[in-house]
């Protein structure tokens, strides 16, 4: 019979929390950064993709080896490295000079992210042994997470109101830091006593799968099918392939496929990769929509991007109270359903629909709450605990990796619409040079660093849209104030 969880264990389940809420943070601020990022480091296209997406595509890389490695050489320990590590590379990314370098903290913020996903899931399938109280920790992890995501866009809009991009890295740190020193005191350390040394074969294997997939997306989103993305393509289903292949021999594998023969657990992975797919992609649209299109500022879009993460810790805190009463197939299903209406809505918005904006989004993320809770439960407790690293990484890889492609996927398509729908002049070769507020060579010595070589003065810049389009966010909000001002004239 379990025993049930006492004091100490609620209490840890409150630092396993603080994480979750650090990667929610830095997932959600980053979007509304992205403009002000563009218009002062003015990176290429190609390095503004990494820079938003590059985190989520190595997290979603090292997710199953650092689960696995969590199960070896300790959950917690792992769980504190990774936390040192995330801080470090946050200040790193707020005080980041060019592109490259903060390209370069994020991918190491990638990599720290995927230690602290899976140590804090499978700590909590450690710490939790009835099923009840197990599918509640993990409905509050979830909600941890969420929460992150409400409060992130308003802090973080508030804090781009006042001070530069990277103020909204260094949200993490005091997170990072209260981690470190709670988690000795309160969490237990568990591992594989049992578990053999990590593969690296398969490791470099894992990532030699995921990451040419990504490349061929990106590339053919970019540019149509082309040779070198075909080629990324084949050679990453290729060694997709030698990866199963491997794990499948191997004695303790670094992925047990094993998993995926029980019907459930591959269920609840599809429903989960297919609503992280669209809860990524949606979230950017929106995030876009409300700055570049309804003009407001990163504070704005940050307070009507709220309810959407309210609408999921809703649907994730009532998951356990329908376990008690509902099939889980129908609660899965039901709130499907309520996410299709919601998405429904939001397909219906036009140029001036803020109200049908925030409804629609709601909707769908409170239909898609219940089912993380239920799909993570689900594929956790199928595991013995000595795998529940390696578990969590699973659901946290799909989970990741879905958020990752949505962007992505959403981000080629709207920008192929823009392209084919808006019939603007192309922009010219060299920097933007119609953009008001053109930035000029710094002198070497000057605040800021260096001159810029000429090679670099003419590499375009994705910098010219968020230029034109702050341009435009300006001339609206001068004719509201010349508006009010005619109006209070008038009566006068």
């Amino acid at each position: 019979m379990n025993v049930g969880a006492g004091k100490r264990e609620w209490t840890g389940l409150a630092v396993l929390a603080l994480p979750t809420v650090l990667l929610s943070l830095d997932v959600s601020v980053l979007h509304l950064a992205v403009p002000q990022l563009a218009a002062d480091l003015m990176p290429s296209s190609s390095e503004l993709l990494w820079i938003v997406d590059g985190y989520g595509f190595l997290i979603a890389g090292f997710l199953i080896t650092m689960g696995t490695l969590g199960d070896r050489i300790g959950r917690r320990k792992l769980l504190m490295i990774g936390s040192a590590a995330f801080g470090a590379a946050s200040i790193a990314a707020a005080f980041a000079p060019t592109p490259t370098a903060l390209i370069a903290a994020r991918s190491v913020l990638g990599v720290a992210g995927a230690t602290l996903m899976p140590s804090t899931l499978a700590l909590i399938s450690n710490l939790f042994q009835d099923a009840r109280q197990r599918r509640t920790a993990i409905a509050v992890w979830m909600s941890a997470f969420m929460g992150g995501m409400v409060i992130g866009p308003v802090v973080g809009g508030l804090l781009l109101e006042h001070f530069w991009w990277g103020s909204v890295f260094l949200l993490g740190v005091p997170v990072m830091v209260l981690l470190l020193l709670t988690a000795p005191a309160l969490l237990p350390e568990h591992r594989d006593e049992h578990a053999g040394r990590l593969d690296l074969v398969s490791v470099a294997l894992s990532l030699g799968t995921i990451l040419p997939i990504v490349f061929s997306l990106k590339e053919t989103a970019k540019h149509g099918p082309q040779p070198a993305g075909l080629t990324a393509l084949a050679a990453g289903l290729v060694l997709g392939a030698v990866f199963v292949r491997r794990q499948r021999h191997l004695a303790d594998p670094m992925l047990d496929l094993r998993l995926l023969r029980n019907r459930a657990v591959g269920v609840a992975l599809g429903v989960m990769l297919i609503g992280a797919v669209i809860l990524g992609g949606i979230t950017l649209l929106v995030s876009q929509y409300l700055q570049l299109v309804a003009a407001l500022s990163a504070f704005e879009a940050g307070v009507l991007l709220a309810p959407q993460a309210v609408a999921v810790v809703v649907g994730s805190l009532l998951a356990p109270w329908l376990a008690a009463r509902f099939q889980p197939g129908f609660v899965l299903g039901s709130g499907m359903l309520v996410a299709a209406a919601g998405l429904l809505l939001f397909s219906q918005v036009r140029g001036d629909g803020l109200v049908l904006v925030v409804v629609g989004i709601s909707l769908a993320a409170f239909g898609m709450g219940p089912q993380g809770v239920f799909c993570t439960e689900m594929v956790i407790g199928s595991v013995p605990p000595r795998r529940a690293g390696a578990a969590s990484a699973m659901t946290e890889t799909i989970g990741e990796f879905g958020i990752a492609m949505g962007i992505a996927v959403f981000g080629s398509i709207a920008t192929a619409v823009y392209r084919d729908e808006v019939a603007l002049p192309p922009l010219p070769t060299a920097r933007c040079r119609s953009s008001p507020g053109r930035r000029r060579p710094r002198r070497s010595g000057s605040r800021g660093g260096r001159a810029r070589r000429p090679a670099e003065r003419a590499r375009p810049r994705a910098g010219c849209l968020h230029q034109r389009a702050a341009r435009g966010r300006h001339q609206q909000r001068c004719g509201r104030r010349r508006d009010r001002r005619h109006r209070h004239g008038r009566v006068a």
